[in-house]
């Protein structure tokens, strides 16, 4: 099993969970973080690291976002991998816990 980063990042990218991944399997895009599903040991320290409960175990993703377990494998492979903590996007506090963010993500 692997953890995936779900809608709720979207806009905001807080990185506090980035520092605690042992295995470097965060990958940072412009306005979203994902998790590479063949890099995630399931070691679990990532999710009570992020402030906007927005990392789920496979799962357990939230109904509705489900297409996040496929979204976050597909953009690891092409965005770098991201191991230190960074502020959060400008206006995060703004998006955090707004709905159907997923037309925002930017690739």
């Amino acid at each position: 099993m692997t953890f995936v980063v779900i809608d709720n990042c979207i806009k905001c990218k807080y990185t506090d969970c980035v520092e605690v991944c042992p295995v470097d399997a965060f990958h940072e895009g412009p306005n979203f973080l994902a998790i590479d599903p063949d890099e995630c040991i399931d070691c679990t320290l990532c999710e009570p690291e992020c402030p906007i409960n927005a990392i789920y175990p496979e799962d357990d993703v939230p109904a509705g976002q489900e297409e996040f377990v496929a979204l976050n494998a597909e953009l690891a492979k092409s965005w770098p991998v991201i191991t230190e903590r960074k502020d959060a996007l400008p206006d995060a506090r703004d998006w955090e816990g707004k709905p159907d963010k997923l037309k925002l993500l930017q690739r």
